[in-house]
């Protein structure tokens, strides 16, 4: 099931390579806008918004859409990963209250090794 949008997090990576990636992979990115903490572009027709340092070392990257190339945060992660060659954690699928604290801290992580479950706790 497609995922209404995508939010996935990249250790140490370069806003720049990110961008090129997104070119790449989407369409055209506009120049990045500084709004506060966040950046926010469209690369084709999807806004974008990145994060820096969102959580330590991990930048935020969110696409607000559901018409990217990848259905679900996982199939973005690796093709982020593939791309940049950067590790990159995302959430195991949409996350909602209801499930409770505990799945908050699920989540997967993508790095050379593979795909891995792991407990991530951000808050």
């Amino acid at each position: 099931m497609r995922q209404p949008d995508i939010e996935i997090y990249l250790k140490d990576a370069d806003q720049q390579a990110v961008t090129a990636w997104l070119e790449q992979a989407i369409g055209p990115c506009t120049p990045w806008q500084r709004k506060g903490q966040t950046f926010k572009c469209l690369s084709g027709d999807i806004e974008v918004t990145w994060l820096p340092q969102a959580v330590g070392k991990w930048h935020s990257l969110y696409l607000e859409s559901d018409a990217t190339p990848w259905a679900d945060d996982l199939a973005c992660a690796q093709a982020a990963h593939a791309a940049l060659g950067v590790e990159v954690r995302c959430s195991p699928g949409s996350w909602d209250e209801k499930l409770g604290e505990e799945d908050a801290d699920r989540w997967l992580r993508v790095s050379d090794e593979g795909v891995t479950e792991i407990a991530w706790r951000t808050g």
